[in-house]
């Protein structure tokens, strides 16, 4: 069975905006929520970054049914396993009998290298995060924890709030290789948009839910939701891996001056105003392997995308 999410941006929203937001979405019939972590926002125009983990507290007071997924943390540099093993945990438990889902990858230097730690290749990033799960799991089992391992220390740590059922741990892949670890290390698989991978994912024995983000922009007209996206999220645009390599807000900022409006246009952002074009945009996901499906509606009128999903797109689906 689908489910049908909506996204909480952490880059662009206060946090108590973003509770609130959650408690609209559930109301409207979104079956789970998923929540980005980051430390910077993209670009400075985006305006927000609050911890993730605070006002994951905020959602689980505000909701009543709803499941939620932190799509997704980067449990490597800025967190050490050992912090996010606890925070998720914390958060899952907060969620008593919904579904939590604990997405990790390797991340991108704009939120790791805060501590100034070196910003390894992707495949030490790979190797570090196949650790960090290994470290996690061993920890979220409730037993004493030591661990001397390549990358990571742990010693004689053993977490006392546990959630009464394990969260499954998706793991993000966008190639083969990392889809292969995701497969081999993971509990689930994590997306931004379609991707192919997730055929390497399941050939290589990769099982549980998988997860798929679709960034939009509901607006009264397609030219003022590109105009939108120009203004408040023009990375979309950006080409290669500049998304995870590029360190500041600034530099994503440098960046994007090469982006015009006609970019947006040709990106996959959806900015049509038409439902079915919503529906459409869903339905592809799917039938490209997906059973969590979120869209993220970009700018400042998150309700625009909430009442047009509970009225036009969400009764499709249910």
């Amino acid at each position: 069975m689908t489910e049908i999410g909506f996204t909480l941006s952490s880059e662009e929203h206060h946090p108590n905006d973003l509770v609130e937001y959650a408690r609209q979405a559930e109301a409207a019939g979104f079956d789970f929520l998923s929540i980005s972590d980051h430390f910077h926002p993209w670009v400075s125009e985006q305006g927000q970054s609050p911890f993730v983990w605070s006002t994951l507290g905020g959602v689980a007071a505000a909701t009543d049914d709803v499941d939620v997924g932190v799509g997704v943390s980067a449990p490597i540099i800025r967190l050490h396993p050992a912090v996010y093993a606890q925070a998720a945990a914390t958060a899952a438990a907060m969620f008593e009998d919904r579904e939590f889902y604990a997405g990790v990858g390797t991340g991108e230097n704009l939120n790791e290298h805060v501590l100034g730690d070196r910003w390894p290749e992707h495949a030490v990033r790979l190797e570090m995060l196949e650790e960090a799960v290994e470290v996690i799991k061993e920890l979220w089992t409730g037993r004493e924890v030591s661990h001397h391992g390549e990358h990571y220390t742990v010693e004689n740590a053993k977490l006392f709030t546990l959630p009464e059922e394990t969260p499954p741990l998706c793991v993000s892949a966008y190639g083969d290789r990392t889809a292969t670890t995701a497969a081999e290390v993971g509990d689930g698989f994590w997306s931004v948009g379609p991707q192919e991978v997730v055929d390497t994912w399941e050939a290589e024995g990769g099982s549980g839910p998988r997860f798929c983000q679709l960034q939009a922009c509901v607006a009264e007209t397609e030219a003022e939701a590109i105009s939108t996206v120009y203004e408040r999220w023009p990375n979309v645009a950006l080409p290669g891996e500049l998304s995870s390599e590029l360190a500041t807000p600034a530099l994503f900022e440098q960046a994007t001056q090469m982006v015009e409006e006609e970019d947006i246009a040709e990106s996959s952002v959806l900015t049509s105003p038409d439902p079915q074009d919503h529906i459409d945009n869903i339905q592809q996901a799917i039938d490209a392997g997906y059973d969590h499906v979120y869209p993220m509606q970009i700018g400042d009128d998150q309700s625009a995308m909430i009442e047009m999903y509970r009225e036009e797109v969400l009764p499709s689906f249910s």
